[in-house]
């Protein structure tokens, strides 16, 4: 049989023999320049070597469909993404932002809850007490002190100058627990008795023996056991309204006092510092005095806690930050307290069921002058059931209504 092969194809001797290198003759893979070896890597054609071109070496042959290799991802298809490249770079910034300004806020919210709890005044020692109720419950009230108070500033607010005696001008108790809270003011002039004291008007009792002996006044004549209490000047009341940017209040008909100085038409009004303490003071322009005053300060409790939980202020750093660290500064609480107690009266607060201690008499004869005499049977109706934390009785509490 001839042999028509050419010989010394596989010396490498005569044309079409592949390059000398290596072992074999061929060059090694993985070379600059160079192709791998054998069929499917690309810059070689499937088919293998062919004839060397004059050139010399193995032609470069592009990749299928031209330009740089595509890299396929997991499964083979679609590209890689890449830690630092486009795709997925975006989303991991926003991702940062993300995590960077929600550890910013936590420690800012943290930061201010611990500075405003700093600032809170624990005064007042509640008294050790032998009566047992269930819920929580709150003596909030509003002193007549000047402290504070510049000479100017007492003229301006008319105040008077009586630096001598501290009365409660406004008592309320705020009952929380299971059912809705309940708000109940208590009359300045109640005609109760003052332990180690006698019978007097329960506003005595402040300047008598301080919060100390109001508490135990209130607990002996409600059979309430109070678990916390707030108190607040004229001064603090002016400086915490205008930390807001005032209040809101629709008035039914004209106040004109020259004792407290409010002087206003009917009407929706923005009221500022001191014409809430003006407002909250009046009592000479109502038929019912003292009684329909109480009313408007339990509707300027409410209106201040409204504008304080609103967006405007909660959501303003410039509001915010101002009217937490007056308010936290210029009431005084029992050593109890803290920031966390108060910021749940406030939402208890919210929406409350109102009224006053049930009245016999607004205009009771005693040896300490005119006085508030209580309706014992339906007042018992009603400190028994905050006592049991149950609702109160209907038609013992009247609600709140604007003079």
């Amino acid at each position: 049989m001839s042999n028509d092969w050419p010989q010394g194809w596989y010396r490498g001797e005569g044309a079409g023999a592949p390059p000398q290198g290596g072992r074999s003759g061929y060059p090694r893979p993985g070379y600059p320049g160079q192709a791998p070896r054998g069929p499917g890597y690309p810059g070689q054609s499937p088919q293998g070597p062919g004839p060397r071109p004059s050139g010399g070496g193995w032609p470069d042959q592009p990749p299928p469909g031209g330009g740089r290799p595509s890299y396929q991802g997991v499964g083979g298809a679609g590209r890689r993404w890449r830690f630092w490249g486009q795709p997925g770079r975006h989303g991991r910034r926003i991702l940062t932002y993300f995590v960077t300004l929600v550890v910013v806020v936590v420690l800012v919210v943290v930061g201010s809850y611990f500075w405003l709890n700093g600032k809170l005044k624990h005064t007042v020692t509640l008294p050790a007490s032998t009566y047992n109720s269930a819920g929580t419950n709150w003596l909030i009230t509003g002193a007549d002190s000047r402290a504070g108070l510049s000479r100017t500033e007492r003229d301006a607010l008319h105040v008077g100058s009586d630096m001598g005696t501290l009365n409660s001008d406004s008592i309320m108790l705020l009952h929380t627990g299971g059912g809705k809270p309940v708000l109940i003011s208590i009359p300045r002039d109640s005609y109760v008795d003052i332990p180690g004291h006698g019978m007097d008007k329960i506003n005595a009792a402040l300047a008598l023996g301080g919060p100390t002996l109001l508490i135990k006044t209130v607990e002996s004549t409600t059979g309430l056991n109070i678990n916390h209490y707030m108190g607040i000047g004229f001064g603090g009341l002016v400086n915490v309204v205008n930390a807001i940017g005032g209040i809101h209040l629709c008035l039914p008909t004209a106040m004109h006092d020259t004792d407290s100085g409010v002087n206003l038409p009917a009407g929706c009004h923005n009221l500022n510092g001191a014409q809430t303490l003006e407002v909250a003071r009046d009592r000479h322009s109502f038929a019912t005095g003292d009684l329909q005053r109480i009313q408007d300060q339990r509707a300027i409790l409410k209106a201040l806690l409204d504008k304080a939980m609103s967006p405007g202020v909660i959501l303003n750093p410039f509001t915010a930050f101002p009217f937490g660290s007056s308010a936290a500064s210029s009431i005084s609480v029992d050593k109890g307290t803290n920031l966390y107690d108060l910021i749940m009266v406030a939402m208890a607060m919210g929406s409350p069921q109102t009224g006053t201690v049930p009245i016999a008499n607004p205009d009771y004869v005693t040896s300490v002058g005119d006085a508030v005499e209580w309706n014992r049977s339906q007042a018992l109706q009603l400190f028994h059931a905050l006592k049991d934390d149950k609702p109160v009785p209907s038609g013992l509490l009247q609600g709140t209504k604007v003079g």
